[in-house]
C-alpha cells in the first residue's frame, strides 16, 4: 500500500505545476492534499478527479480557505468530515476514510504567525483536543495512519537552522514536547523516521525554495500496532508543487475491498 501525503498551499497551483500529471505515474493507493485553498464545487479540471480515485473532500466554512481532501483507488466504508471539534472543524482540517481495519487521515493543522500568542493559544487548544482524541482511538479496533502537515517539528534534527528557528510557532519548546509525549505516552510512530533518519529531510521550504532553510512537518503518523507493516519512505524533492515536498510512504499491507 502506498500512501502520498502533501500540503498543495493552493491545489489549482499545484495542478498547474504538474502534481497530478506526478500522481497518475505513482500509483499510489490513497493520496491525502492538504490546505486545497478553493470549494470542491468550483474546480472544474477533471484532472482534478482522477478516474481511477475516488475523490472526498471537506472544505471550510470561509471560501479559499484550507480545505482537506483524500483520494482512494478502494472504495471506503466510510468517510469522517472533522474531529468533532466545532470551530476547528469549520475550518476544514481533518478527513478520514475507514477501510475494514485501517483508518487513513489527512491532517492540516493550525499554524501561528511569529510572537502571535493568540493564534499560538488557538494552536495549543487544537493539539489539547487532537491529544486526547488520538488517546481514545487507541483503544479502537483498527489501526490508523494520519497523513498531512502538523505544523510543528519534533526535535532540532528537523529544522536545517534551529537557531534562526528560535521562538518561531512550529519549533517552540512545548510543541516538541506534545510530540514527544506523542511517541512515547501514546506509542505513535513517526513512520517516515523509522525508515530514514538523515538530518536533510526537510518537506516544507518557508520562503518555497529548496536551497534555503527547511521545516520536517509533514508527517505520516501511525498507530503502534501497524510499526511492522512501514517499508519504505521518501520526501519527493524532484519536481516542486509548491512550497512543501511530498511524503511518500509504502506500507507491506493490502487494503481490501468494501463490504457493503
Amino acid at each position: 500500500m502506498r500512501i502520498i501525503s502533501f500540503c498543495a498551499n493552493g491545489i489549482e497551483d499545484a495542478l498547474e505545476r504538474g502534481f497530478f500529471d506526478w500522481i497518475a505515474e505513482q500509483d499510489a493507493d490513497i493520496v491525502c492534499i492538504q490546505n486545497i485553498g478553493i470549494q470542491e464545487y468550483k474546480l472544474r479540471d477533471p484532472k482534478f478527479f482522477p478516474s481511477e480515485y475516488n475523490a472526498y473532500f471537506f472544505d471550510a466554512a470561509e471560501p479559499n480557505t484550507n480545505g482537506v481532501a483524500i483520494y482512494t483507488r478502494r472504495l471506503p466504508k466510510a468517510i469522517m468530515y472533522g474531529l468533532g471539534f466545532t470551530d476547528f472543524d469549520m475550518e476544514g482540517r481533518y478527513i478520514q476514510a475507514d477501510f475494514e481495519e485501517l483508518s487513513v487521515g489527512c491532517l492540516l493543522a493550525p499554524s501561528a504567525y511569529p510572537k502571535d500568542a493568540k493564534e499560538q493559544a488557538r494552536k495549543g487548544e487544537f493539539f489539547d483536543l487532537f491529544y486526547n482524541h488520538l488517546n481514545k482511538i487507541r483503544n479502537k479496533r483498527r489501526e490508523f495512519v494520519i497523513c498531512g502537515n502538523w505544523n510543528m517539528v519534533h526535535r532540532n534534527i528537523d529544522v536545517n537552522n534551529p537557531e534562526a528557528a528560535q521562538g518561531l510557532s512550529g519549533f517552540l519548546g512545548e510543541e516538541q514536547q506534545w510530540m514527544e509525549r506523542l511517541f512515547h505516552e501514546l506509542g505513535y510512530i513517526d513512520a517516515f523516521r523509522m525508515v530514514n533518519r538523515d538530518a536533510d529531510e526537510f518537506t516544507w521550504w518557508p520562503d518555497g525554495d529548496q536551497n534555503s532553510d527547511g521545516w520536517r512537518v509533514d508527517y505520516q503518523i501511525v498507530s503502534n500496532r501497524f510499526k511492522p507493516y512501514i517499508e519504505y519512505g521518501v520526501v519527493y524533492k524532484n519536481q516542486q508543487f509548491g512550497d512543501h515536498a511530498p511524503l511518500v510512504m509504502d506500507y507491506d499491507y493490502e487494503l481490501p475491498e468494501a463490504e457493503f
